[in-house]
């Protein structure tokens, strides 16, 4: 399975080992690979600089272990283009790009409505209910 990392997921499996880290680590020794752009790789970097540039190398070295890709500009599909803003329209238009099967945020706020939808073949989901699909937890 394709998995397209949002820049929060990034932000969070970098900024400390807890549960979102130890998601991308098991998903990466089951096989899967990662995915991410330039778009949420900088968003994540940005964000760490600002709130806990310690953090910023292991934030490099994930990087260093996934599928990065440039950013391109791209629309997304129409019936999603009035639930998303703007600034996160790129990156479900990623992964769809990337040809990825499932993009994986934490943002509730703005990707929530789309939790559990499959868009242009990309399901999303927050890593809470990726981590019950891969069979990590039990389902809720």
């Amino acid at each position: 399975m394709r998995i397209f990392l949002d820049a929060n997921v990034l932000f969070s499996a970098a900024q400390s080992a807890g549960a979102v880290r130890a998601l991308l680590e098991r998903a990466e020794a089951a096989g899967h690979a990662l995915c991410a752009d330039t778009y949420a790789a900088a968003e994540a970097r940005r964000n760490l600089q600002w709130k806990a540039p310690e953090t910023i190398a292991v934030l490099t070295a994930l990087l260093a272990r996934i599928e990065l890709a440039g950013f391109e500009a791209s629309p997304v599909p129409a019936e999603v283009a009035t639930v998303l803003p703007a600034k996160d329209q790129p990156v479900l238009a990623a992964a769809i790009r990337l040809h990825c099967h499932v993009l994986v945020t934490g943002d509730r706020t703005h990707f929530g409505p789309l939790y559990g939808r499959v868009v242009k073949g990309v399901a999303v989901h927050s890593p809470r209910s990726l981590a019950a699909v891969l069979g990590f937890i039990p389902a809720a």
